[in-house]
């Protein structure tokens, strides 16, 4: 009877997670095609500050509902235990190693958006989505350097067929890396910067001194007020119009809701599902991507994206099958 119960719950478990997944699949997708789908008067600057901001006041709620439950667990908790992994998520952020990480966390997010949307233009919807799926490239070689997390023979021979399909992919099988798009290599520049602050970002997790939502608001806020806040050493004044225009203003809600819900979608996947099945159901995403970009954007999705896509999925469910 208690197998049969465990089953159940299982069960229900794989089916939240992968609806959580599913839906996300869609939010993620979608990124680059709202991106590059924006006015070519809003610059990247703007919008990655403008919907910095709005991020932040989506995961504001969460986050004190995340804090009102801790604060709850610390004053009804029986499990002593328990009592002091909830007083060190509460109060973590206030140690000089939390505070110093939450630093480098905005400050790199500051600079990340702004290369996102840049190397967006540049490469296109479908291409950009595709050189995101490298984050599990980087993960592995950070998380070897700094976690010292294993890293099997098998994970590295998959990790070079996956390069290879984003060769046959962003070169439409010529391989001449010597005339890459610029967009593609400036988004494999913020891969690698955004995958290494996600592995610091583990650590902070690993301490028990940072949770999800906090990490989140904390990022948006700081990138938001310190892009905002420089925008006009740069820009003119009168700039501050692009915003206020209703049919301007409507990307800056569509891009920030839909990168807020993405994380939260995300986040939720994960409490149902382990990351590697929950990694391997966004691998998809370069498919929602290739088909909206195609209806709104007119980009075209090639037989070499087709198959740079299927070695990309492969590669990244044998991989995560190997990680515990």
């Amino acid at each position: 009877m208690l197998h049969f119960f465990l089953y159940i719950v299982e069960n229900e478990n794989l089916k939240k997670g992968l609806l959580f997944g599913i839906i996300a699949i869609f939010t993620i997708g979608l990124q680059p095609v709202i991106a590059n789908s924006r006015p070519k008067i809003i610059d990247p600057y703007l919008f990655a500050a403008i919907t910095s901001l709005i991020e932040a006041l989506i995961f504001l709620p969460l986050y004190i509902l995340e804090r009102r439950e801790l604060k709850k667990s610390i004053e009804v908790g029986i499990d002593k235990k328990q009592q002091l992994m909830d007083k060190s998520l509460l109060n973590g952020w206030k140690k000089f190693n939390s505070i110093r990480l939450l630093l480098i966390i905005g400050l790199t997010f500051s600079i990340v958006p702004v290369l996102n949307y840049i190397g967006f233009e540049l490469a296109g919807a479908i291409n950009s989505s595709l050189i995101f799926k490298s984050e599990i490239i980087f993960a592995l070689i950070f998380g070897y350097l700094l976690l010292k997390e294993k890293v099997s023979k098998i994970q590295i021979v998959f990790c070079f067929l996956l390069f290879f399909g984003l060769l046959i992919s962003v070169t439409q099988a010529s391989f001449n890396v010597l005339e890459l798009n610029t967009g593609v290599i400036i988004l494999l520049i913020s891969v690698v910067i955004f995958t290494l602050v996600h592995t610091l970002t583990k650590s902070g997790f690993d301490r028990n001194e940072l949770f999800p939502t906090q990490v989140v608001f904390m990022r948006n806020t700081v990138s938001g007020i310190l892009l905002f806040s420089t925008y006009f050493l740069f820009f003119p004044l009168e700039n501050i119009l692009i915003v206020l225009d209703p049919q301007n203003f409507i990307f800056f809600l569509l891009m920030g809701v839909d990168y807020g819900f993405s994380l939260f979608l995300w986040y939720k996947s994960l409490t149902y599902i382990e990351i590697g099945k929950a990694s391997v159901v966004l691998s998809l995403t370069p498919i929602v991507s290739a088909f909206f970009s195609f209806i709104i954007l007119g980009e075209v999705f090639t037989i070499f994206h087709l198959i740079g896509t299927f070695i990309i999925i492969i590669s990244i469910t044998i991989i995560v099958k190997q990680k515990k």
